[in-house]
């Protein structure tokens, strides 16, 4: 059984939201939303607020998880930002080498952080 692979949207994070006000289980929120339940627990992981000064304030809300994402989405570009960069990629996946490879090299070349 194979599905296709779809982001959370807007709409399903504040579904989420009720689901994680009322305290859901996790698997009935997964099933409420058609998605895996690793999906349902990656994404209150990540793109939870979370604010030491005021812990109160701190928890899962739409509009703010979907800001996470969208900061960690654009972060994530380094081909885009370092086009010399991007062309030395080119170049090694042209010579065939792997993407392992490619990260390997650079890491061990100091050119860039591979995350």
């Amino acid at each position: 059984m194979f599905r296709r692979y779809s982001q959370l949207n807007l709409a399903d994070r504040r579904r989420l939201f009720h689901f994680v006000e009322r305290k859901l289980p996790i698997k009935e929120m997964a099933r409420e939303l058609g998605r895996h339940r690793s999906t349902i627990y990656r994404e209150i992981r990540r793109n939870t607020f979370h604010d030491r000064e005021l812990p109160d304030y701190s928890g899962y809300f739409p509009t703010v998880a979907d800001d996470i994402r969208k900061e960690r989405r654009q972060r994530l570009r380094k081909l885009v930002r370092h086009p010399q960069l991007r062309e030395l990629v080119i170049a090694q996946l042209k010579a065939l080498w792997s993407p392992e490879q490619i990260a390997g090299r650079l890491l061990a070349d100091g050119v860039s952080a591979v995350r």
